[in-house]
């Protein structure tokens, strides 16, 4: 399975995701990570590109946010201990295991 960090460059969050999505990677030998830098407007609408750092599991987002415009911006994750600029360790275990459950 492939999971696709999306970032564009002014966000300060998207590494410590993509360093958090590397981590469980190195844990489990059936996923590989990508990067997709997301550079214009454009490319945000036309990849429905939800904000900084979206994480999509063989291309559907871990963490949907529906209501966000597709746009160079900054998401937010809602963590336990408050906002943060990337979900942490347990929430993306959670997900990628919630994901894995719903494709069965």
């Amino acid at each position: 399975m492939e999971i696709t960090v999306q970032y564009f460059d002014g966000c300060p969050n998207w590494e410590t995701a993509a360093e958090r999505v590397a981590m469980i990677a190195a844990e489990r030998s059936d996923l590989t990570v990508k990067r997709q830098r997301v550079a214009t407007q454009a490319n945000a609408e036309a990849l429905d590109f939800r904000g900084s750092p979206t994480l999509l599991l063989e291309g559907a987002a871990l963490f949907p946010a529906p209501d966000a415009p597709p746009g160079l911006s900054c998401r937010v994750y809602l963590t336990p201990n408050g906002l943060a600029g990337s979900p942490t360790l347990e929430q993306l275990r959670d997900a990628i295991a919630h994901a894995e459950a719903a494709a069965v």
